[in-house]
């Protein structure tokens, strides 16, 4: 029993030694292991900051463009000289320098009938005064109507009926618009009494005022017929188209002397000088039109439909009435029409702006 049992303990011990000599070398293995894989996970983490470098951001800076300067055309200044004081008042007429919803009272005169030798204007009187439009700046006036534009219809009244103060009054406020216009600018005149013609044209009168035959420098004619009134007249055939005129010292001498030399002419309508001067190619940005009578019972239809074209077009009619009562609800309404201004010039020249 004693050999067996010491046989047993030897045997035990040796495996209890083998068994402890096993464990530690796991022990140290999976420790080892343990090490390296930390060491690897270190590694992962930390190298890449060691060999990653930041990549240098170069920009480049251009020298900033300068901004475009606008050039605006500018017009050279001139004076205008005012109106002298009127040495008398028929018509009496609010004036205002904005729109209002009060209506304009249009006054009741007594007037003659008047004259088939002069045509169909009313009169205030005889007198005139220096008929100056007022204020400075670019551009030009008209009986102290302001524009700036660039192209420029004057229609103007060369009846019979102008006679007299009228007569200088007028001619003398033309030239010197004119004479405000600035070099370039283009401009051209439109005279109407029945017929209608450019500036610088002449017209022949025949049979008895019934029909007319105006003329150009050039051979060029164009004929018109009376219906059987001052206020019926039209055109037979070619119908006269402007050109424009560019303003130059030497162009407008030549203007001035047309505005001086150019006849008065019997008959009054309005219709066929405005629808030159809306002919006109290009067309104009304002139109000065200027009259001393009514167009007859057509006036009011008149001003309407030239109104509507004008607007459509976007052209610009200032209306001057001058010394004449009975044109001024037709000429207000066309202004009105077309955004433009009505100026009413009185006996002795005094301009009074009713729009």
């Amino acid at each position: 029993m004693s050999i067996v049992s010491n046989y047993t303990s030897e045997e035990a011990n040796v495996a209890l030694t083998r068994q402890r000599r096993n464990a530690t070398i796991s022990s140290l293995i999976i420790a080892v292991l343990v090490i390296v894989m930390i060491g690897l996970i270190m590694a992962l983490i930390f190298l890449p900051s060691f060999f990653l470098q930041s990549p240098t951001i170069v920009t480049y800076s251009s020298n900033s463009p300068e901004d475009d300067k606008l050039t605006q055309k500018e017009m050279s200044p001139k004076i205008q000289r005012k109106p002298s004081a009127p040495s008398s008042s028929m018509a009496k007429v609010i004036a205002s320098t904005s729109p209002s919803t009060t209506s304009i009272p249009v006054p009741e005169v007594n007037v003659p009938d008047p004259s088939v030798d002069f045509g169909s204007g009313d009169d205030f009187g005889e007198g005139w005064g220096s008929g100056g439009g007022g204020g400075g700046g670019g551009g030009t006036s008209f009986f102290g109507q302001k524009s700036n534009a660039e192209r420029i219809a004057y229609v103007i009244d060369y009846s019979a009926s102008m006679k007299g103060g009228r007569e200088q009054l007028m001619r003398k406020e033309l030239g010197n618009s004119l004479k405000k216009l600035p070099n370039g600018a283009q401009y051209q005149m439109i005279f109407f009494a029945g017929p209608a013609w450019v500036g610088g044209f002449q017209v022949n009168m025949q049979k008895g005022n019934k029909e007319a035959t105006v003329k150009g420098p050039k051979g060029h004619s164009f004929d018109w017929k009376c219906g059987g009134s001052a206020h019926d007249w039209d055109t037979k055939g070619n119908k006269q188209v402007p050109e424009w005129k560019t303003a130059s010292d030497a162009e407008l001498d030549k203007s001035q002397k047309t505005v001086q030399d150019t006849k008065l002419v019997w008959g009054t309508i309005w219709e066929p000088a405005l629808e030159m001067a809306l002919s006109m190619d290009p067309q104009p940005q304002v139109i000065y039109f200027m009259t001393d009578g009514s167009a007859g019972k057509d006036s009011g239809d008149t001003a309407r439909k030239i109104g509507a074209k004008a607007k459509s077009k976007g052209i610009i009619i200032n209306t001057v009435a001058l010394m004449q009562p009975k044109a001024h609800d037709p000429m207000e309404d066309l202004a009105k029409r077309t955004g433009g201004s009505f100026t009413i010039v009185e006996k002795g020249g005094k301009v009074k702006k009713v729009r």
